[in-house]
């Protein structure tokens, strides 16, 4: 029991923090709530759903650490210009300019 009671906390941490607590996300947690609350037909069945509860929980809050990460790596942000200046550089330290670009 103590068991269920963690992984039901740790659900709805993750809920919480990863998909909102807003009246508009509600629906999320009345899901949540309402498969633990719904009876298991064996303790086998139980025990898988608690699992992938856990589980679930552990994929929710891997996705957005794993996204922070590309975030501070700057992977989302446009390095098009910023690329465009190094190779204008690389192209001036050999005494080449690079043709502008036409964009209609």
């Amino acid at each position: 029991m103590a068991a269920a009671a963690s992984v039901y906390r740790r659900v709805l941490k993750a809920v919480q923090k990863h998909v909102g607590g807003g009246a508009s996300k509600q629906h999320f947690r009345d899901f949540v709530a309402a498969e633990f609350r719904a009876p298991a037909v064996t303790e086998a069945d139980a025990r898988a759903r608690l699992r992938l509860a856990g589980d679930y929980a552990y994929l929710l809050t891997s996705v957005h650490h794993h996204k922070d990460l590309l975030f501070s790596y700057n992977i989302a942000v446009d390095r098009s210009d910023e690329m465009k200046k190094i190779l204008n550089k690389s192209a001036a330290s050999v005494g080449l300019q690079l043709p502008d670009v036409y964009q209609p």
